[in-house]
């Protein structure tokens, strides 16, 4: 099994000259690594206690704007620091990047306390009430993204316009296909794995040059953390070999969208706690709970699933992208998917978020509703069979960020989970997207109706 680096082997790899950069990242509200890098002998003297950022890390958009409407940090308020506390425990190398190592930091503030809306301290919070309650949440996230034949810098010159993927035809499970695909997907994996992260493959998915990258499961936060890790990673890896690769959910039309879906379920003691060999499908009383508050609060948690305009674009019938919240049993139309046989394999599939998600936030969301299900011991509905597209009956998956906005925004559990400024914090977010959107005119409107309106 790969490891991380210990403090120790950092200061010996320093002095003998191995490494001599080091990464220290936060995770942004859009789950993007931002931070610094410090000459790593600076990093071993006094950077590994804490280092300092801008607050508009956590109030600003995919563009870097300084939105106005946060409470937390603003032009009034004079954009001041927050202290950057490395989480040793995450220290690694950075294989593709020479002498380079990197560690994941927690954000406070300057008396010790944690940011609240900062996606790691949400998603500690959320670990913190299910250790309460006796148990620990083990997940594991799917990353899906398209590799395109031209780099991020030729295609960006173009208009983002022409774009061509790095192979001509559907990919799915395809070995030729994906064997000249191996100067990116092979140093992915291999990369991944020496800094530890436990990555166990890759493969072709459902469209031309769309890929998926698997990690083993693991407890919440590392897997949010090995999910960010290796999202970052895709990109500058495919950089280095020539090509773009983007997370973005839809960017085609006539083509299947990225998603991300999270496996779940929850451990006490050691022992698989969604497990019931004498009840229906395997699975506990604890799991029904935990799948009822998932499916019920589903709506007010979806912004965290889906943070775009362009997130919605991606909930298609007939796209494997589900569109009802229904739970089913190994069914891949459902936006929840029992699966897994046996004590230690059972879970929750959750099929909503798209590839653009924050895992942290996502993450932390879903445990929010799976406690509030079993604190409020919710009925789990019956179980659905066919085709969920064609169902009539369940609640929609809101249908654009603006529904989504509105159902967080009202949301008394999360508002319970995380706190009022947290809600409101991330509602602004929601806010700046949509009003960004609303002012920009798109291709479409000008080619539909230069002539003819």
């Amino acid at each position: 099994m790969p490891k991380t680096l210990t403090f120790d082997d950092l200061k010996s790899r320093v002095a003998d000259g191995s490494i001599d950069t080091v990464l220290a990242c936060l995770v942004d509200m859009q789950g993007r690594l931002m931070g610094k890098r410090f000459h790593a002998q600076a990093f071993v003297e006094s950077g590994h206690k804490e280092t300092h950022c801008c607050t508009y890390l956590l109030a600003t958009d995919l563009e870097m704007a300084t939105p106005d409407g946060y409470a937390s940090t603003s032009w009034e308020q004079g954009y001041g620091d927050y202290t950057m506390t490395p989480d040793l425990s995450t220290l690694r190398p950075v294989p593709w990047l020479e002498g380079t190592a990197m560690v994941l930091c927690d954000i406070m503030d300057h008396h010790g306390n944690p940011i609240t809306h900062s996606p790691r301290a949400m998603l500690r919070k959320q670990i913190a009430r299910l250790a309460e309650m006796g148990f620990t949440a083990t997940m594991a996230t799917e990353l899906e993204f398209f590799l395109f034949e031209k780099s991020f810098g030729e295609i960006s010159k173009s208009g983002f316009r022409d774009l061509a993927p790095i192979s001509a035809y559907n990919e799915d499970y395809h070995i030729l296909q994906t064997t000249k695909e191996e100067h990116v997907m092979r140093p992915l994996r291999n990369h991944l794995y020496a800094m530890g992260i436990p990555v166990e493959g890759s493969k072709g998915e459902a469209e031309a040059g769309q890929e998926e990258l698997n990690i083993k499961y693991a407890e919440a936060l590392a897997c949010a953390d090995h999910h960010s890790i290796s999202k970052h990673a895709v990109k500058e890896i495919a950089w280095q070999q020539g090509h773009a690769a983007t997370f973005l959910p839809k960017w085609d039309k006539d083509r299947v969208g990225s998603s991300s879906h999270v496996h779940q379920s929850l451990w006490k003691d050691g022992k698989p706690a969604f497990f019931d060999a004498d009840r229906p499908h395997g699975k506990s009383e604890l799991m029904d709970h935990y799948m009822a508050g998932l499916i019920k609060y589903a709506a007010e948690y979806t912004y965290f699933m889906a943070p775009y305009v362009n997130s919605y674009k991606r909930f298609a019938k007939g796209s494997f992208a589900p569109t009802r919240i229904i739970w089913a049993v190994d069914n891949r139309t459902a936006a929840y998917r029992l699966c897994g046989e046996g004590s230690k394999a059972i879970r929750v599939e959750c099929r909503i978020p798209g590839s653009d998600m924050n895992p942290y936030l996502a993450q932390a969301a879903m445990l929010a509703a799976g406690i509030k299900g079993i604190e409020e011991k919710l009925a789990l509905p019956p179980v659905f069979a066919g085709d969920a597209y064609e169902d009539k009956t369940s609640e929609h998956i809101p249908r654009n960020l603006r529904d989504a906005k509105d159902a967080l925004q009202g949301s008394d559990m999360l508002r319970e989970a995380f706190g009022d400024d947290v809600v409101d914090h991330y509602t602004r977010a929601a806010e700046w997207e949509q009003e960004e959107f609303d002012r920009v005119v798109t291709d479409w409107e000008i080619a539909r109706g230069f002539e003819r309106a």
